[in-house]
């Protein structure tokens, strides 16, 4: 029997000031998301994941697209360097809008302007 991967996307609340740092330095893909994240909602998503200050990452306007900018970034860097494909998704939560995402539900732009929304 062939092995089947799942992915658990998290929700609100597990948002923390560096996140996503190494993946945006490290992997293209994952600097992709971030980049057409900070493009489509015309701010910097990276910089209040990877600098903060807490007080704003904590606000639920910010929190939200950082935290499923994170998860996507996360995601696409595994399918870049591992060629992992979930063969089933869920979420928390939040984590239910990456889950479409990543099922092919939405495009990312849609995700974020969803999330934005």
């Amino acid at each position: 029997m062939a092995k089947k991967i799942a992915f658990l996307f998290p929700g609100q609340g597990s948002q923390t000031v560096g996140m996503g740092k190494d993946l945006y330095d490290n992997y293209e893909a994952a600097k992709a998301v971030y980049d057409i994240a900070d493009k489509t909602l015309g701010k910097s998503i990276s910089k209040l994941c990877f600098e903060g200050p807490e007080e704003d990452l904590k606000l639920t306007v910010n929190t939200q697209p950082c935290i499923v900018t994170t998860s996507i970034a996360m995601m696409e860097a595994l399918r870049e360097e591992l060629d992992i494909v979930p063969d089933y998704v869920a979420g928390h939560s939040l984590g239910e809008y990456c889950a479409m995402f990543a099922s092919g539900v939405m495009s990312l732009e849609t995700t974020l302007k969803l999330i934005q929304k």
